[in-house]
């Protein structure tokens, strides 16, 4: 992966990918399975977006390895790849689970 030293440039590049790819995971999680209601929309939304930011650098350095794509992805690439990929799963695993909770729940 690239050197970003200091230069502005290119973390601002990075931030801009990671930010792009949380947003675009985010948004296609929830295509997936619509929310039930805009409080469970913002709520899931909110954590793919921070999960993405958040996560987004080791998912991509993770899944640059696995796939052996390490030489042929720029870092930029690199970020906007794992920021998506993170938001993604984040929102599948709590989506699952609120669903889980909902449906095995005590309240009736």
């Amino acid at each position: 992966m690239a050197d970003l030293g200091q230069d502005p440039g290119a973390l601002f590049g990075v931030w801009a990918a990671k930010t792009a790819g949380a947003f675009a995971g985010a948004g296609v999680s929830l295509i997936y399975l619509l929310p039930k209601s805009r409080r469970e929309a913002a709520s899931r939304f909110a954590t793919g977006m921070s999960c993405g930011l958040i996560f987004g650098g080791p998912t991509g350095l993770w899944l640059v390895e696995r796939l052996e794509i390490s030489g042929t992805l720029s870092g930029p690439e690199t970020m906007l790849a794992g920021s998506a990929a993170a938001s993604l799963c984040a929102w599948w695993v709590l989506g699952a689970l609120s669903r889980v909770a909902e449906r095995y729940g005590g309240r009736r």
